[in-house]
């Protein structure tokens, strides 16, 4: 007798971080029981918040607050889940995904949710101890523990995770500085005035910043002891928390064969090279673009997700906009930052309120927005930038200032 076959398709997700999880909401909230699905994380644990790292670190919240879903909700949705076991080949010839040093899962379909890897500055000294990276709930633990009392902690990097990293440090009551080789903070999001006013509210939480500061080599007789600058200047240090950008993770996909470039490189239904591999997420090339961010990897799950049920669906891109809390200050910024030539750039800036509202409009549309201290009109600025809407006359103040309230017909 020939052995019964499964009438569903085997789909296996490689990674079980934020885009993963979303996709799979996605897929069962559409096709319920379509699939047969395994997913499988190399941390020990299920997909949590990556955004409340800094307030794990500070002691705000503990792990279990960071968590999406109990692990029942994968088996109340027909999904195998399998964690602390990372996917270590791909074998496309015959369809197999091979888990640790021999388990092996076929598939039908394959998605790679596999994220990205800190990067590591290659400076002497940066293999010392003490010198960690901010990424995962390992990283938050290795760091709490090294953050002992009086210890001196040096956070490299002006990024979001560089702050949010400083942040979590000086919650904890650590002496903490933050050291950045550009001249402001963030200056991907912000323009120099918001990103004075963000470094502001980082020293006022107790974060010493320096700017314009390139480190030139990680310095210490066994352990970490100081840091030194190109300019040979030195700062002391217990604890490096090396925070410099992400880079994608395509070990595993350029193992097998698939096309990568930055990332692993996709189309608009988010297929690779191999129309039975799929990939999103921070790991994903979109039109060469790697994004690196939570609301592009939920659209590009939302695509996915559709697609792989049958419906239409395409991805085009994200554009791209930052909306957080920086200090518990709120900042806002999409589209272009500073001001091109030929645009316009309208200004409120109310120093004492801590309140910031830039509008850049270049041929009659808004171009970029960036707001620190009140973000209320984000949404529509995101719309607006999005889809090149003309501006009418009314819309420069009801942006600035929030629209006029109606007033009743007599």
């Amino acid at each position: 007798m020939r052995a019964k076959v499964s009438a569903k398709e085997r789909l296996v997700v490689v990674g079980n971080g934020m885009a993963s999880l979303r996709f799979l909401e996605r897929l069962t909230e559409r096709a319920p029981g379509r699939f047969d699905v395994t997913v499988v994380g190399a941390e020990p644990v299920a997909a949590y918040n990556r955004v409340l790292l800094s307030s794990l670190l500070g002691g705000e919240v503990d792990e279990a607050a960071c968590g999406f879903r109990p692990l029942p909700w994968y088996a109340e949705h027909g999904i195998r889940l399998v964690t602390g076991a990372p996917v270590t080949a791909i074998d496309r010839v015959n369809r197999l995904a091979i888990v640790g040093e021999a388990h092996v899962l076929p598939y039908d379909r394959l998605v790679l949710a596999v994220g990205s890897l800190p990067i590591r500055l290659p400076l002497p000294g940066i293999d010392l101890p003490g010198v960690l990276t901010f990424r995962d709930f390992a990283d938050v633990a290795a760091i709490r523990k090294a953050a002992v009392e009086h210890a001196k902690a040096v956070v490299i990097g002006g990024g979001l995770l560089g702050l949010e990293a400083a942040v979590g440090l000086a919650r904890l009551g650590v002496d903490t500085t933050l050291v950045h080789v550009m001249d402001r903070v963030m200056e991907r999001q912000l323009d120099h005035t918001a990103a004075r006013l963000v470094r502001a509210a980082m020293e006022a939480r107790g974060v010493k910043v320096m700017l314009s500061a390139d480190t030139a080599a990680i310095e210490g007789d066994g352990k970490v002891e100081r840091l030194r600058f190109k300019d040979g200047s030195t700062i002391p240090a217990d604890l490096v928390v090396m925070s410099v950008g992400i880079r994608a993770s395509t070990v595993l996909a350029q193992s097998c064969g698939l096309a990568c470039g930055r990332g692993i490189t996709v189309d608009d239904r988010m297929t690779t090279s191999d129309p039975a591999v799929f990939a999103l997420g921070e790991c994903a090339e979109h039109r060469g673009t790697v994004y690196g961010l939570v609301e592009p990897a939920y659209e590009q799950a939302e695509v996915l997700a559709r697609h792989l049920v049958g419906e239409a669906a395409a991805y085009h891109g994200t554009s791209l906009a930052t909306s957080l809390k920086v200090s518990g200050l709120p900042v806002f910024s999409a589209g272009v930052v500073d001001t091109p030539e030929g645009a316009e750039a309208v200004v409120m800036h109310d120093a004492a309120a801590g309140l910031y509202r830039k509008l850049i409009i270049a041929d009659g549309c808004l171009a970029g927005a960036v707001f620190v201290g009140d973000i209320s009109e984000q949404a529509r600025c995101k719309a607006l930038i999005r889809d090149r809407t003309p501006l009418d006359p009314n819309d420069r103040d009801d942006l600035m200032f929030g629209p006029a309230p109606k007033t009743l017909a007599a």
